[in-house]
């Protein structure tokens, strides 16, 4: 298959409106639970997950935590400008982004762009009993975004508590609401940890403290991993085939013993999220591109979209982890920092996922070319499956176990 040439009509199907989940279950682990077994279907309750995997599972979870991204400021017109934090620009790294004093700089998508004619946008934030200005003044456009400088005049207190203060949690836009408090929880999973994300991992907001005893006690590893989710998890496919398409990029952090448990665990990985998904696979990839780069130039740790389609790899998935490990321990790294721009799509073989726990994806998305390509191509009768027998879809729907 032209992996290049398919069309995205083809992975079409009816939403109803009123199919798409507005607010998560009170009880995250009693929603439902779809099991595709190699082709068969049963329905479950998400807490059975642990009598359904198979023996010697190694579930991999991203813990990625997602921030207050939103920002509003209003101009003495009175017109409201909302300004999107999408990636930290300077400084570039997330950890030193929160802790920032005094300044910061932001990639940001900007609302109502026609009404900022340039000037600083400034608002007061009050913090306990600390008051102070934030301004954010705006740089040059990369191509749907803007660099955005901001500032602020009290030197001890970070970005992070700024966000904390005055920012708003952005939940997807097909929810057609506002964000309200509860959403600070239930848009969080349980073990989030890394800030970082605009988009939660939704797969893992079923998961409870509960459940994941229970999946240690039944004898379960579990590893965890950092993707920051980009707002472009919801940009739409909007050319005749996905060649138009093209994948936004997300950068992810991989430790060097969960590198060596995915060794140790070959033929038994569960991928929590497609977030999770796209990062093992991408582990692949960056061992092979080392594998073939002899020279001394240190490697780029990006993954390009289309490279599992422009090149056949016969390079073993134990090889490709390894030489990673290798290259890890020679250079004394721990943490593997990375991003990827990959696509999978029909055509792709997938190397490190053997299993995948997953919600029901937005037709027309990457995310559901994604799984038509994992579950080879069954994904029209998972989801006439989900829709004939009340699932509910998307962030705060239901979810999935799949087994190829």
């Amino acid at each position: 298959m032209d992996t290049k040439h398919i069309r995205i009509d083809d992975f079409n199907y009816p939403l109803p409106d009123e199919r798409i989940a507005k607010f998560p279950l009170s009880k995250r682990d009693e929603s439902k639970l779809l099991f595709y077994n190699q082709g068969k279907i049963s329905e479950h309750v998400f807490h059975d997950l642990p009598e359904l995997l198979p023996t010697g599972s190694l579930l991999v979870f991203n813990n990625t935590k997602v921030i207050q991204a939103r920002l509003h400021f209003k101009k003495s017109t009175g017109a409201l400008i909302e300004v999107f934090l999408l990636e930290p620009a300077a400084p570039k790294e997330y950890e030193q982004m929160f802790v920032s004093k005094g300044r910061c700089s932001w990639f940001c998508i900007i609302g109502n762009l026609k009404k900022w004619k340039g000037e600083a946008l400034v608002q007061t934030v009050t913090l306990g009993d600390k008051h102070f200005h934030l301004s954010a003044k705006r740089g040059e456009q990369y191509h749907t975004s803007h660099w955005i400088d901001f500032e602020w005049d009290d030197p001890t207190v970070t970005f992070a508590e700024i966000l904390d203060a005055i920012g708003e949690l952005p939940i997807p836009p097909y929810l057609k609401r506002n964000t309200q408090e509860s959403d600070k929880t239930t848009y969080q999973t349980v073990y989030s940890k890394i800030k970082g994300s605009v988009a939660a991992p939704t797969a893992g907001l079923h998961f409870t403290n509960d459940v994941l005893d229970n999946l240690r006690r039944k004898g379960f590893h579990t590893e965890e991993l950092t993707l920051h989710v980009g707002a472009g998890t919801f940009k739409p496919v909007k050319s005749d085939t996905i060649e138009g398409h093209e994948m936004h990029s997300e950068h992810f952090a991989v430790t060097r013993s969960t590198i060596e448990a995915l060794i140790r665990h070959a033929g038994h990985v569960v991928a929590v999220g497609t977030t999770s998904v796209r990062t093992l696979e991408s582990l692949y990839y960056l061992g092979c591109m080392l594998l073939h780069n002899q020279s001394d130039v240190e490697p780029t740790w990006h993954v390009p979209q289309w490279i599992p389609y422009e090149q056949s790899e016969t390079v073993s998935t134990q090889m490709a982890l390894q030489t990673l490990v290798e290259y890890m321990e020679g250079h004394d790294m721990v943490v593997l920092h990375a991003s990827t721009q990959i696509i999978i799509a029909p055509g792709y073989d997938y190397h490190v996922v053997n299993n995948l726990v997953t919600n029901f994806h937005q037709p027309k998305s990457t995310l559901l070319l994604l799984v038509s390509a994992f579950v080879h191509g069954d994904w029209r009768i998972i989801y006439r499956f989900a829709l004939d027998h009340g699932f509910r879809f998307l962030s705060y729907g239901d979810s999935s176990l799949l087994i190829p």
